[in-house]
């Protein structure tokens, strides 16, 4: 039985799989995003979904043969990797687990954990990728001065195409309509009061305006469209980045796959895959297998030095809710 974990800045998600490729159990905890509440947090979630898990599939921690927590924020403060290390001892009541930043989950899931590049675009971005155990991040660094084409970053030049059409400095186009409607605007200028004062600069608040960006180029708005093409771009100078730093060779086909909300976009995924074609040749584009946190299981699977048959993950495909199932689980 295998333990997969998939924190995230909104939720952590639990899944449990065994040998033969069967989802055995789930659960959901709140979010280990432990930066802005405390390094305490994240040993408390896990706890929570832990416990959960096991209770649900009538098993002990002890018998979970190996686990892989991916956790938001890890190995970007260098001093909490010890805490964060130790966090799933505590719960598990064994050391048979590992623990990275929860991008692994992205990439295994969405490759099943074989090599290749895998690009995030959700409330941030970023790209992990493999080769020969060689393990590359490049990107998410954070919305401040980084997370090109992330939710964050297309509904913050959303938020800014607005403000110039409300001006008058920008043609308005059907964006302008879709912002007043969905933040029930009564004057325009009342958008500071709901981004600043109403939700205090909330990263995830933001991020999901994005969709909003969304809307408004699939009923032809130019400016929103351009954002979601320039998006796209970013995204694809990600996975380039990250081709060359780990090592492929310019014959190599580099399997590429993508995760995060943000891709629900059909412009931006479009313009994505346009990006990749014309900076290089040889990426084979992928359609997502599973979702992060069922990738979280593989991974701990093949980390444990048995990962699971072609049988398994020919039936593990087939599971509800899979993207490969063709279930929409979102």
């Amino acid at each position: 039985m295998f333990l997969g974990v998939d924190g995230g800045g909104t939720k952590t998600a639990f899944c449990l799989v065994d040998r033969s490729g069967h989802v055995v159990a789930r659960a959901q905890a709140a979010s280990s995003y432990y930066f802005s509440q405390g390094i305490d947090l994240v040993g408390r979630v896990l706890k929570e979904g832990v416990d959960a898990i096991c209770a649900t599939a009538g098993l002990a921690p002890a018998e979970i043969e190996y686990a892989f927590f991916g956790l938001p924020g890890y190995g970007e403060a260098a001093g909490d990797l010890p805490v964060l290390d130790a966090a799933p001892r505590e719960v598990l009541g064994h050391d048979r687990y590992a623990c990275d930043n929860d991008m692994v989950c992205g990439w295994a899931g969405s490759l099943g954990a074989v090599d290749g590049i895998n690009v995030i675009s959700g409330t941030g971005s970023m790209t992990y990728g493999e080769r020969q155990g060689k393990g590359v991040r490049v990107g998410g660094w954070g919305e401040i001065f980084g997370d090109e084409g992330s939710g964050y970053w297309i509904a913050v030049r959303g938020l800014n195409a607005f403000s110039r059409m409300s001006d008058g400095r920008l043609p308005e186009g059907p964006l302008a309509g879709v912002f007043r409607r969905h933040l029930e605007l009564a004057s325009d200028l009342d958008v500071i009061d709901v981004v600043h004062n109403r939700w205090q600069g909330d990263r995830g608040r933001i991020a999901a305006l994005s969709r909003r960006v969304a809307e408004a180029a699939d009923l032809g708005d130019d400016s929103a469209a351009a954002i979601l093409r320039e998006a796209g771009r970013e995204l694809a100078r990600l996975v380039d980045v990250t081709r060359e730093r780990l090592g492929f060779g310019p014959d190599e086909k580099v399997p590429v796959s993508y995760s995060g909300g943000t891709f629900g976009a059909g412009q931006l995924l479009e313009a994505f895959t346009a990006g990749l074609e014309n900076r290089f040749s040889s990426y084979e584009l992928r359609r997502p297998l599973h979702e992060p946190v069922v990738g979280a299981a593989l991974y701990a699977a093949k980390l444990a030095g048995t990962p699971l048959t072609r049988t398994a993950l020919d039936a593990l495909r087939e599971t509800p809710g899979s993207p490969a199932s063709g279930e929409d689980d979102r």
